[in-house]
């Protein structure tokens, strides 16, 4: 085995000189968005638990009755004996929040995209890709066989060149964004991509997880267009997650009966994984009846975003996610470093999560942060930055 572990050495030896090898830090999550690290208490800005609903008494009250009704796991895959009682009602749940005729769950957000996407779509078929979007729906169109072209980010007019070049050739065409994008914080122009689709006869998705519990009142991206009042925007896929803002564990797809249906006949990811455990399930309707009924928390991680962007003279942001573009992964890790000796924790994205000379802090706001949290980390930021442009 030698040779595996030369070449396993040899390439991390290469990342390293790079700043780009990864590592492991024990996090111990604490309910007041903070972590514990190495013995030390970090305020955390790098979490997207962003309603702090995994900490709630009511969800975690939720998970262990379940629990203790259900045991700790699915058994099997739905198809065969997974199928407990909750799934149903949290299916419903978000189908009735998404607007949509029906839901189906997967064990994962990357679990549900590496298997809606090759459902969808086959080898002549077509799928347009923002640049930006999340990898598990870059990994699905590859499954998937079908030709794959990426569209500049938000870039409608050159996202319209290549449906009028190649829309014709394909009898079916998907396209994918994110809702938000989990790097950026920026949003799609929802509206005029919906509208395109509709001309070209092209099946838009999107990857909702950073956006549903936060926007839209908490509907998600489909809900956050509309001046006075939210108008949803026809999205006939609408995937998100259950792990950032509703605060557990799992993806799905809320989409037409007739769609579905075919996933649960289907999606390669749903049919041979063992369904999610109840706790998580419980969990997960626990985390949607407090952001149905809780606009003001729902509200408060972007507002809380404004905030520390106000103070850092950044625009202003569209959703709970900010970043701060460093440029080289070394600054990156520098900053990063730097701000927990001040007592924050921000960590810092590198390639190939993020494109190459594009390093950057990414923040994450939550609604247990506190304004005056918020406000020190702007200064302290500030004051790192000057320091280093100064060097």
């Amino acid at each position: 085995m030698k040779s595996l572990n030369d070449m396993a050495e040899a390439k991390l030896e290469a990342l390293e000189k790079l700043r780009l090898r990864r590592s492991l830090a024990v996090s111990d999550r604490l309910p007041d968005a903070a972590v514990e690290r190495d013995g030390k208490r970090l305020v955390s800005f790098s979490c997207n638990d962003y309603l702090n609903l995994s900490h709630d008494p009511r969800v975690i009250e939720a998970a262990v009755l379940a629990t203790q009704r259900y045991g700790v796991g699915a058994g099997a895959s739905r198809l065969v004996t997974g199928n407990h009682p909750l799934f149903a009602e949290l299916e419903m749940r978000l189908a009735r929040l998404k607007g949509t005729e029906d839901c189906i769950v997967f064990g994962s957000g990357y679990l549900a995209n590496t298997g809606i996407l090759p459902v969808l779509a086959g080898s002549t078929d077509l799928i347009l890709a923002d640049e930006l979007s999340h990898a598990c729906l870059l990994s699905g169109a590859r499954l998937s066989g079908a030709k794959t072209l990426t569209f500049r980010h938000n870039d409608m007019a050159h996202l319209k060149e290549l449906l009028d070049a190649h829309r014709g050739a394909h009898p079916h065409c998907l396209v994918v964004t994110d809702g938000v994008f989990s790097m950026d914080g920026d949003m799609p122009p929802l509206p005029e991509l919906a509208a395109l689709c509709a001309q070209h006869d092209a099946w838009l998705l999107t990857d909702d997880a950073h956006g549903v519990g936060v926007v839209g009142g908490g509907r998600g991206s489909s809900f956050a267009f509309g001046e006075k009042v939210p108008e949803k925007v026809h999205v006939p896929l609408q995937m998100g997650t259950l792990s950032k803002a509703i605060g557990g564990y799992g993806g799905y797809l809320c989409a037409s009966r007739p769609v579905i249906d075919l996933m649960r006949t289907r999606a390669r990811t749903f049919v041979f994984s063992t369904g999610l455990p109840p706790a998580s399930v419980a969990a997960a309707i626990a985390a949607l009846d407090i952001i149905a009924g809780d606009p003001k928390l729902c509200a408060r991680p972007v507002e809380l975003a404004r905030l520390f962007c106000w103070q850092m003279g950044l625009p202003a942001p569209q959703s709970p996610i900010v970043p701060v573009i460093v440029g080289e992964a070394a600054r990156a890790l520098r900053l990063s470093a730097a701000l927990a000796e001040a007592g924050f924790l921000v960590t810092a994205i590198r390639p190939p999560t993020v494109p190459r000379g594009t390093a950057r802090l990414r923040f994450t706001f939550t609604a247990r942060h506190e304004p005056e949290d918020v406000e020190r980390l702007a200064e302290t930021l500030q004051r790192l930055m000057s320091v280093e442009e100064v060097a």
